[in-house]
Parts: C-alpha cells; sequence; structure tokens
C-alpha cells in the first residue's frame, strides 16, 4: 500500500469566527477525505468537530465544501486530488456554522414543514391505490434525496442572499413541491389546495433561474433542474398566464356561483 503526506487546510472556529487551520496529515492508498479528517482527529486535532454517520454516501451528514465545491467528504476519494495539491476543507457556506465542519441546517427542516403533505384521494383506501409504472418511475426519482442539503448550500439564491430565505424554499423543497403535484394521487386541488400557486407565492418558485448548480452537487444524480422545477415552473406559468386556463377558471367560478 503506498501512502503520502498531504497538505489539509481544515476551517476551524464557531459562529462567532474562525479560519483555516493547515495540517499535514498521511494519506493511504483508496482513502476518502472524511477518512483524513478522521486521522486528524486521531492523531493531531481531538476537538474537531465533523458531522457524519454512515461513511456509505446514503445519510448526507458529512456535508462540507472541498476545495470550494459542495460535496460529501465520505464519497470524495483523495486519488482525485493531486499529492502536490492543498486540499481545503470548510463547513457548508449557506448555513450558519455551529463549530469547525458543523453547520447548523435548521433552516431546512423548517422548511419541510411548510410543505403541505400528500392530500390522500377521498374514497380510496390505503392499500388500494394504484399508478401507472411511468408514474412511479418519476417520482421514485426524488425520493432517492438522502437530505445531505448540498443542493440548498450551492443554491445562490440561498447562498449569497441571507433576505431570500424566508421567502425561499430551495431546490430540495421545491422538488418535494414538484413530486406532490405530478402525483397522480394527489387530491390536494379537490381539497382547495393550489400546489403551483403556493411554489410560486409561499416557496418562491420565480427566484430559481435553473442554473443547474443544484442538479450538479447532487450524491444521487437526481435531476433536479431539468425533471422536478423546470416542469414544475412550466406548469405555474400555464396555471398563471396561459389565457384558456384563465377563461376556464372563470367559466368555473361563475359556475359555482349560479349554482
Amino acid at each position: 500500500m503506498s501512502t503520502y503526506d498531504a497538505r489539509f487546510k481544515v476551517w476551524r472556529g464557531d459562529g462567532d469566527g474562525g479560519g483555516l487551520e493547515d495540517f499535514t496529515v498521511e494519506v493511504h492508498d483508496g482513502e476518502v477525505v472524511l477518512d483524513i479528517i478522521h486521522r486528524l482527529q486521531a492523531t493531531q486535532a481531538p476537538d474537531l468537530a465533523v458531522r457524519w454517520n454512515c461513511k456509505a454516501g446514503k445519510c448526507g451528514s458529512c456535508s462540507a465544501e472541498i476545495n470550494g465545491r459542495p460535496r460529501l467528504m465520505c464519497m470524495t476519494r483523495m486519488s482525485v486530488f493531486d499529492p502536490a495539491d492543498t486540499v481545503t476543507v470548510t463547513p457548508m457556506r449557506a448555513f450558519p456554522v455551529v463549530r469547525d465542519l458543523v453547520t447548523d441546517v435548521s433552516f431546512n427542516y423548517t422548511k419541510a414543514r411548510e410543505v403541505p403533505s400528500f392530500v390522500p384521494p377521498q374514497g380510496v383506501a390505503a392499500g388500494e391505490y394504484r399508478m401507472q409504472q411511468i408514474d412511479v418511475d418519476r417520482s421514485q426519482e426524488f425520493r432517492k434525496c438522502i437530505e445531505c442539503f448540498l443542493c440548498q448550500d450551492t443554491c445562490h439564491v440561498v447562498r449569497d442572499h441571507e433576505e431570500n430565505k424566508p421567502a425561499f424554499a430551495g431546490p430540495r423543497f421545491l422538488m418535494r413541491v414538484a413530486e406532490l403535484d405530478m402525483h397522480p394521487l394527489d387530491a390536494a386541488a379537490e381539497s382547495g389546495l393550489d400546489r403551483r400557486r403556493t411554489a410560486q407565492d409561499e416557496h418562491g418558485l420565480g427566484y430559481c433561474n435553473i442554473t443547474k448548480c443544484c442538479t450538479e452537487v447532487c450524491p444521487e444524480g437526481i435531476h433536479i433542474t431539468d425533471n422536478a422545477l423546470i416542469p414544475l415552473k412550466e406548469r405555474a406559468a400555464d396555471r398563471k398566464y396561459d389565457p384558456l386556463v384563465w377563461l376556464g377558471s372563470r367559466i368555473r367560478r361563475r359556475g359555482e356561483h349560479t349554482a
């Protein structure tokens, strides 16, 4: 097994401030960045704070920024770097720092609670739900999300504009709205909930300018922009601006008033 000494810069600090600290640490074949962070904890920085769990790319816990790119530390192999490179590891920039590489991601749980859940169809028991396989496949892609929040971190609407956070759910939760809106069994409309209107008016869909940066950092390869955000934007625009849709809604409302 070959080894070499790598140069690392790791952010140390808390919510009041901090900075990059230099380390030289041994690297072995086949290791990932999280292995190196663990070695730093074991040999040089026992108080280094880092969040992790599965080390298999499925829990989403070890999100950070490596050389400025949002990544999972457990899925970033050291072999992608030249041994002469300095590897910089910093916390996710879009969220407040708790300590070192650990950030407060509670913003995301707040946004998750703001998305109305699936509305079951009336008169159909849970065991009687039936869907076409194409509809299952369409929404199943979005269910692969591991809640790493890298898409939230890289989205410039959240990352660069703190003032947008109250009005913008971010790509992860707009994807959730899109999934529910395209679900053939979701009875939100029958219950009076217009998911396309709420996407625009309450979750900030209009802030998204489809740069695809969220898709680029997704460790599960979910096509967030192409398969969720763009179709949701198209449906929201149809609802708001299509004259035939507008006329149909006027006719329905008039019929309700005269019934």
